[in-house]
């Protein structure tokens, strides 16, 4: 996905704060970061990744909790994931290419902006 838009970040000034990335504990980040330079070195001058905190077993003890806790930067990204699961066209992908797949993708995100615009108008 970073690769599809490294223009956006070829253009970004260096003086402008950092982009952050947050990244779930399941990924290697200098994996990541070995990939990308090699599409553009400059990028981590431009970027950086942020590992999304995981409450432990001893932090849930302590406050009582137990199960399913939420985190709230992760939350975001689930709560994008379950937004995504309610466009029925994106329940199976039956595309044969990565750009079909995108542009129904695209086309559900697009379908959840019109849906709030319309509904803080009324």
């Amino acid at each position: 996905m970073l690769t599809i838009n490294i223009d956006y970040f070829k253009s970004k000034p260096d003086d402008i704060t950092l982009t952050t990335i947050l990244l779930d504990s399941g990924y290697h980040i200098e994996k990541l970061i070995q990939e990308l330079e090699k599409i553009y070195p400059e990028i981590m001058t431009k970027i950086r990744f942020e590992i999304s905190p995981k409450v432990s077993k001893q932090q849930k003890a302590e406050k009582g909790l137990s199960g399913f806790v939420v985190v709230p930067t992760r939350w975001v990204i689930e709560r994008s994931n379950a937004w995504v699961e309610r466009c029925k066209i994106l329940v199976k992908n039956f595309e044969r290419t990565l750009v079909n797949a995108t542009a129904k993708l695209n086309l559900c995100f697009i379908r959840l902006m019109l849906k709030r615009i319309a509904t803080h108008e009324i």
